[in-house]
């Protein structure tokens, strides 16, 4: 699975909300071995919310999570959207939905709230811990929340859960060499394609270091490859210490 985060709202964008949707998502797949493929953050925009699902749509592998726009106001745009690019149908009243709302807000659910209970056709429920007004999932691929995050991260831990049920973190070796990253070049390219390799420059103090990660499924992949990189670093005289220490002021300052 890839998995796609569409965060949808003029307001984070132009400063008037802080967006907590990426770190809370991040830190959830990767709690499960997983991480994002993707992250858009993206104005409540017809046209740009279109092409973004059409995107995500137009990957077989993809699994997406939206956050934002299926209330009931003007700029909500998302259920729409939805319907239009993953179903190629019109939405339609939600039987179930409609019960909820009603059961939450009474006679105030009319003329304006009921409306969000117009969903993409046979769309899945997702329940809403706050007020009972679920989001909605489609083909249990795509998954649709509000924008706000007390209601939409219960959502998707629930959701975490269904789909990755025995899901745990990925076996990962990071480790700070005391060299600039052209010093590894050479072991990098060695690297398979199997195991998932990130090489992070920072300045430490007045010296350059590179922060190796190397993670995989297979735990005894993670330590084959953190070997053969020491077997290099000693081969080439270059120093190294356990984690990402990169922030260390022991490790960073001046030699003198």
């Amino acid at each position: 699975m890839r998995f796609y985060q569409v965060i949808i709202g003029t307001e984070i964008l132009n400063r008037r909300r802080k967006d907590k949707h990426f770190d809370f998502l991040s830190e959830a797949l990767l709690k499960r071995g997983q991480k994002l493929y993707a992250s858009f953050v993206i104005e409540d925009d017809t046209t740009l919310i279109t092409r973004v699902f059409e995107l995500v749509k137009s990957d077989p592998q993809s699994v997406l999570f939206s956050f934002g726009g299926i209330g009931s106001t003007p700029d909500d745009l998302t259920r729409e959207i939805a319907a239009k690019v993953f179903t190629g149908r019109p939405l339609q009243t939600h039987e179930e939905a409609r019960r909820r709302i009603i059961a939450q807000f009474g006679e105030e659910a009319f003329p304006h709230r009921i409306r969000m209970a117009e969903l993409p056709q046979n769309a899945g429920l997702l329940d809403n811990p706050v007020n009972n007004v679920p989001g909605f999932s489609i083909d249990n691929r795509y998954f649709f929340t509000p924008g706000f995050p007390q209601m939409a991260h219960p959502m998707i831990e629930t959701v975490l859960a269904k789909l990755l049920p025995d899901a745990k973190p990925k076996p990962r070796i990071t480790f700070t060499a005391l060299t600039s990253e052209n010093e590894l070049i050479a072991m990098m390219q060695k690297v398979p394609k199997s195991v998932e390799f990130s090489s992070l420059p920072a300045f430490c103090g007045d010296k350059r270091i590179a922060v190796i990660s190397l993670a995989s499924d297979d735990e005894a992949e993670v330590a084959r490859w953190y070997e053969a990189f020491q077997a290099y670093m000693q081969a080439h005289n270059i120093a190294w210490v356990e984690g990402d220490r990169h922030r260390d002021p022991d490790l960073c300052r001046s030699d003198d």
